[in-house]
């Protein structure tokens, strides 16, 4: 729904080979995998009415995937574990466009290259230190050193036009290999003073690297921009080959009371903060090519991006609950239960908010249980959000209520669920779901209409469902 093309194609072949072995020093785990996939995309049928005398607009997509992981898991006596281990992926990506039928002048005669022998190959080794130092504390340090290695070659357009050969100039005159040495890092503590209370407090520091398309896409002309959007918004990118590896160091902790037997009553709360140094987030473009002081300075329409490093900051909670209201031979149990979840991101360097952050939501429930029977009406709140990127120009979203029924029959091996969701068959649009682009002129970076700024993917109607599972 907020892509502008639809997919046409999409065929993977996979192959897995898994080796876990018990031995007397201790665990040996390896793995190893292959993928490869072929994926195209061009008009569907209702865009075929917009665009029939056009003939279409394939763009296709071939990646392959080599990876896998070796790790020993080795006892050092009753209070100490270590974990050692290294894992590799190589990764090659190519994206190009053949050219449109002969009605589409701006793309033809030639194949544009999106991303041309594109790869990515990381190595990593880890080792993670796991000490039970009493029967109540418990500690887990963590290293991880891993090389990102990526690179693309020069690209092209559909031909010579200046829309398409001063980006492509550019590009190709950039270095494109890039060498990420990243460090990461995790310490954790936990303390259990009775079987009624557990503590944690934990330090990590986490670092990916930027993926291809945050790299080595390269046009900024509106047209060949919005078709490289993953982040569901709308809006045209473009790479930036000069991206630094974005760098979080998070600080979380949690508190977890209940009752012994684990099944009366519990209350858990879990606040976090983050700091993410050269956070990958985006500008906007001025340039003729990207439409000028007019992509500067909107607010209420889709916008040409290009990714760039700057700080950021996220913090939250996480709290669940839950209370045994009755229990009786004849009738069951009745649980309530409650899960409520707070997020807050920003952009340090700018002052503005950080894209695509759930607004405040919560989930009550009452679970009755009886026998093989287990039944949930549960009540999701989601509050509006309106703490909204401006570089993105997204769109706020009003807040909501959903009413849930689930119902579970378990016996033996076999198990059946049905249910019905959104029961009121509440409208409501999803806070994540991104910008709806996918109908109308989607070839425009700003059409009229159908697909125009401001629309919201909506959420799904009154849903019943059924499943049937059998385990052996």
């Amino acid at each position: 729904a907020n892509q502008r093309m639809d997919m046409t194609d999409n065929s993977s072949s996979q192959f897995n080979l898994h080796y876990n072995g018990q031995f007397g020093w201790g665990e040996l785990d390896a793995r190893l995998y292959d993928q490869y996939v072929r994926h195209s995309m061009d008009f569907g049928d209702d865009k075929q009415t917009v665009y029939g005398s056009y003939g279409g607009m394939p763009m296709d997509t071939a990646s392959h995937t080599l990876g896998g992981a070796l790790v020993l898991d080795l006892p050092l006596g009753q209070r100490d574990k270590l974990k050692l281990g290294s894992e590799f992926q190589r990764y090659g990506l190519n994206d190009w466009w053949p050219a449109a039928g002969s009605g589409m002048g701006m793309m033809s005669p030639n194949t544009f290259w999106n991303i041309k022998d594109g790869t990515r190959d990381k190595l990593d080794v880890f080792a993670e230190w796991q000490a039970d130092w009493t029967p109540q504390w418990r500690s887990i340090l963590g290293l991880r050193a891993s090389q990102v290695k990526s690179n693309a070659g020069n690209v092209a357009g559909y031909n010579s036009m200046a829309s398409y050969a001063t980006d492509a100039a550019a590009f190709n005159a950039l270095n494109h290999q890039q060498t990420d040495h990243n460090i990461d890092l995790s310490a954790l503590a936990r303390y259990t003073p009775s079987a009624g209370q557990q503590y944690e407090l934990a330090y990590a520091q986490k670092t990916r690297s930027p993926n291809l398309y945050e790299r080595y896409t390269w046009s900024s002309m509106g047209m060949a921009a919005i078709m490289n959007n993953f982040a569901g918004d709308g809006n045209g990118y473009f790479g930036n080959p000069n991206l630094k590896p974005e760098v979080a160091h998070t600080l979380s902790s949690s508190a977890d009371w209940h009752a012994a037997d684990g099944s009366a009553w519990g209350l858990k709360i879990s606040p976090y903060y983050s700091y993410v140094q050269n956070y990958i987030d985006a500008q906007r473009c001025g340039t003729s090519l990207c439409g000028g002081s007019s992509n500067l300075t909107s607010t209420n329409s889709y916008v040409t991006l290009q990714y760039v490093n700057q700080n950021a900051q996220l913090y939250g909670v996480d709290v669940s609950g839950k209370l045994r209201l009755a229990n009786g031979r004849q009738y069951g149990s009745v649980d309530a239960t409650a899960q409520l979840s707070y997020t807050r991101g920003e952009n340090l360097t700018t002052g503005d908010n950080l894209y695509n952050i759930m607004p405040l939501n919560a989930k009550l429930a009452l679970v009755h249980t009886l026998g093989q029977w287990s039944n949930t009406a549960e009540l999701q709140l989601v509050r509006a959000k309106t703490d909204v990127s401006a570089v993105r120009n997204e769109i706020k979203t009003p807040g909501y209520s959903l009413f849930n029924l689930r119902s579970r029959y378990e016996w033996k091996q076999f198990s059946v669920d049905v249910g019905v969701d959104n029961v009121f068959n509440r409208y409501y649009v999803q806070p994540l779901g991104g910008a709806y682009t996918g109908q109308g002129s989607t070839m425009s970076k700003n059409p009229s209409g159908l697909g125009a700024w401001g629309t919201g993917v909506p959420g799904a109607a009154r849903s019943l469902y059924t499943a049937l599972n059998y385990r052996f």
